[in-house]
């Protein structure tokens, strides 16, 4: 069994692609007045007749296009700021005036990765908003499944689809997306915050949650049928609240896409995924100390009003970011003893999770290629084979010669270097690690377990395959943009998921039937393009991926000091 280790740190796909990922298509300059977000100097465009919706906070309403109405920026939670800052979200302030949801809220506060330093335009700290996407002309009662996605981005940006308009067709079902704390904004930890600080960002979910769990019935939505799902981070964050006891009851199905990426030798991000073993609350606060430090704060008569004082853009200078993931204090998810008590990897393998349903998976190639040394600013493709060894060299280390052997670059087509470091890393740090943390979650819940293997996936200028949140993708890919065998697979994806969410079971009619992973044989759905789909047994899928040779590995890297 692998030793996952405290400090593993999380793949990300390269420099271009981290900044496509966390690309927001948000509005600069936002500001918090009564309950609306001013975005410009004009008036939000006019709500459209009969979308009129009552909530806890005050009656909102929205705008019908087509077949769907859009309620695009309900505030869920008060703005963060001043003395909120670093606090556990906060009722948002009722209003008594209809709310016209007609505008998209901004992005929560994140550097750029353009300009390290600075803050990523168009986001901000005052951005706890929600968004709600239904069949137009969806009336209180009809109790349509919730789908609540988590957008991935390392727990750093914002990798935002940012559209729910083909699950709420295929559904039908009322899609939710809710904008939460990042980075240094949303997991520091100190000890000058009181006791249980950090992971603000997974509260600020929670209390989104809970927003639709008092509010989504009168937008014809069942409360006690919410799925949540996420790529990246957000499948990360689905296999944290899965483990997270001030999660329970807030949804009973969970949907994790890619969330087993992080591996061993990196210095991107922080180390999050569904297998790592996060840091604790000490370990934390001891980054929280230095970040206060490095703000000017340290010696502060009062470190946290110091802290909050601050300019944000001089917090996100100070703070750990892209590239740089200890450099300031937490940026990610921690074991700060509430919101979560153990890792999710732990609480997977003791059984003490939340009673849902689960569908989980990664894809075959999940590692996006060979990308990277591991000194920032000095980026190596796996162009060469000298290149694919000095890669394998720095990330296994005494492992080296026997990983060249096991996978030696003659064995794979051009560009062989390339597809044979990509191969590595999923086999690795994705593909075994998961099918052992599937066994260990069925033991405790319902698991129905697939393999991306659609190695065409749209929208590849490198021959990535299966790659990193691939499927996620082509969910959300508007279908004139498919060919013909990629649409086939959209609509078996689609049918399946929102199946899933209606049922807690993602057979659905036209699709291949799909067995819980615990069954003999331990199923796993592989998903091919074309109408190919079927269920293959776990281990052709170890075998094929040299699991046997991995699990046997006890890698442990311990945080560098």
């Amino acid at each position: 069994m692998h030793a996952w280790t405290v400090w593993r740190r999380p793949y990300i796909a390269g420099i271009v692609t981290a900044v496509a990922m966390v690309a927001v298509a948000v509005m600069p300059g936002l500001s918090y007045s009564a309950a609306r977000p001013v975005q410009s100097s004009t008036a939000p465009p006019a709500c459209s007749a009969g979308t009129l919706v009552p909530t806890g906070s005050g009656p909102v309403c929205g705008i019908t296009a087509g077949r769907q109405t859009s309620y695009l920026d309900i505030p869920y939670a008060a703005p963060p700021l001043g003395k909120l800052r670093w606090t556990p979200p906060q009722p948002v302030q009722p209003w008594t005036a209809t709310y016209q949801a007609t505008q998209r809220g901004p992005g929560c506060l994140a550097p750029s990765y353009t300009a390290p330093g600075q803050v990523q335009p168009g986001t901000t700290e005052n951005c706890l908003f929600l968004e709600v996407q239904e069949p137009a002309g969806t009336r209180p009662g009809q109790r349509l499944p919730v789908m609540f996605e988590i957008h991935g981005g390392g727990f750093l940006g914002e990798a935002r689809d940012d559209d729910g308009t083909n699950f709420v067709g295929a559904g039908p079902a009322i899609y939710v997306y809710a904008g939460y704390r990042l980075g240094v904004m949303g997991f520091l930890a100190d000890q000058a915050l009181g006791p249980h600080s950090g992971d603000f960002g997974l509260q600020d979910q929670q209390a989104a949650l809970s927003w639709v769990k008092d509010n989504i019935a009168g937008f014809g939505g069942d409360p006690g049928n919410v799925t949540i799902f996420g790529e990246s981070a957000g499948g990360a964050s689905v296999c944290d609240q899965i483990a997270s006891p001030t999660a329970n009851g807030l949804f009973q199905r969970g949907i994790s896409i890619s969330g087993y990426y992080n591996f061993d030798v990196n210095t991107i991000w922080w180390p999050a995924d569904c297998k790592s073993t996060l840091p604790d609350e000490a370990q934390a606060q001891g980054l929280g100390a230095r970040f206060a430090a490095k703000a000017g704060c340290g010696n502060a008569a009062d470190v946290a009003a110091c802290l909050r004082a601050l300019p944000a853009d001089t917090l996100v200078e100070k703070g750990g970011q892209g590239l740089d993931p200890f450099g300031g204090g937490a940026i990610g998810p921690i074991v700060n003893g509430t919101t979560l008590t153990m890792s999710a990897s732990q609480a997977f393998a003791l059984g003490r999770v939340n009673r849902v349903k689960v569908v989980i998976g990664v894809g075959r190639d999940e590692f996006n290629g060979g990308v990277y040394t591991n000194t920032p600013g000095h980026p190596v493709v796996a162009d060469t084979t000298a290149q694919y060894e000095q890669l394998v060299r720095q990330q296994f280390g005494p492992l080296a010669s026997t990983v060249l052997r096991l996978y030696p670059v003659q064995h794979y087509p051009s560009p062989s270097p390339f597809i044979a470091y990509r191969t590595v890393m999923a086999d690795a740090f994705s593909v075994c690690p998961s099918l052992e943390s599937y066994a260990k979650l069925a033991r405790a819940v319902p698991v129905y377990a697939y393999e991306d293997d659609d190695a065409d996936s749209p929208g590849q200028t490198q021959p990535l395959g299966a790659n990193h949140s691939a499927i996620n993708r082509l969910a959300h890919d508007v279908p004139g943009t498919l060919d013909p065998n990629q649409l086939a697979l959209q609509e078996q994806v689609l049918s399946e998921w929102t199946g899933f969410a209606r049922t807690g079971v993602p057979t659905t009619p036209g699709t291949p039937p799909w067995a819980l992973f615990s069954v003999p044989g331990n199923p796993v759905m592989s998903l091919r393009a074309g109408g190919d789909s079927t269920l293959v047994p776990a281990g052709s899928i170890a075998t094929q991926h040299n699991c046997q040779f991995w699990d046997s590995v006890n890698r442990t890297a311990p945080w560098a000091s």
